[in-house]
């Protein structure tokens, strides 16, 4: 069952709240669009085939849907997911992203950064204020994932093959499942079947960043939204999310977001907007 709720509407752009409680592994039927769209995981992952290519979809990789391209999707895993669509028309998108301008890639790796944005973004509507405080924002994060995926393509020579994607997808399932051998990179090899350093070499090619960086970044995400959800003992986060300590968690949230935990606690609130 899908359903969704707009959470903010102009002439130009639309960002809604999507929530999906579809268990299916098989493809759906193809869909086609007409508008341009940015599409990030709050909760859950799903699978998503455009041009034939398929990929994994999660908090860590948002996907940019072009008009008249055909999509199919799949739905895995139990639970279901929740995402923020944001639909942008085509006068708008030559304005972010240039004249003729065509993604180099369709997946777009949201960093700890990128995902803050996207959460400034949620917290924007919740004021109302569409004109000023949520136009600001989504434009923020359009320029980010656009900027990316236009200019951020992955050079031909160093292009992953299909079982480097599917075993990166492994090793990003483990790690959002939070299963015991993703706390170290040996033992995630082990569970996965593969030697360490084949791991290694395929995540940063597959997405730019290193495992452990990739890790800590899933890490933060997790802080993040226990903070959204009024969080308010930092040593009960840090044990929580395996930090050696307070002191460890914050140093990692300054180095990620360049805020304290407690300064993104103020961020994420609606009225700091």
């Amino acid at each position: 069952m899908l359903t969704s709720t707009v959470l903010a509407t102009q002439p130009d752009f639309s960002i809604t709240a999507v929530s999906c409680r579809d268990d299916h592994t098989r493809w759906s039927q193809a869909e086609v669009r007409e508008d341009y769209r940015v599409v990030l995981v709050r909760r859950g992952r799903f699978r998503r085939r455009a041009a034939g290519a398929p990929a994994e979809v999660d908090p860590t990789v948002a996907y940019l849907g072009v008009p008249g391209e055909e999509e199919r999707f799949a739905h895995p895993v139990s639970g279901g997911d929740v995402c923020t669509s944001i639909s942008l028309t085509p006068a708008l998108w030559r304005v972010v992203a240039g004249e003729d301008a065509r993604p180099a890639r369709h997946s777009v790796y949201v960093d700890a950064r990128l995902d803050l944005a996207h959460r400034r973004v949620l917290a924007s509507a919740r004021t109302g204020d569409v004109d000023h405080a949520v136009t600001e924002e989504f434009l923020g994060l359009l320029s980010a994932t656009v900027g990316q995926a236009v200019d951020g393509a992955i050079p031909p020579g160093v292009r992953p093959g299909r079982d480097e994607a599917t075993l990166v997808a492994a090793a990003r399932h483990a790690i959002g499942e939070a299963h015991p051998a993703s706390e170290g990179l040996l033992p995630l090899a082990e569970l996965l079947g593969v030697s360490p350093y084949r791991l290694s070499r395929s995540f940063t090619r597959e997405l730019g960043v290193s495992l452990t960086r990739y890790r800590n970044r899933v890490r933060v995400g997790r802080a993040l939204d226990r903070l959204d959800a009024g969080e308010d003992s930092l040593a009960n986060l840090a044990a929580y999310l395996h930090f050696s300590d307070q002191a460890h968690l914050c140093r990692t949230m300054r180095q990620y977001l360049g805020h304290t935990p407690t300064a993104l606690r103020q961020l994420l609130a609606p009225e700091s907007l």
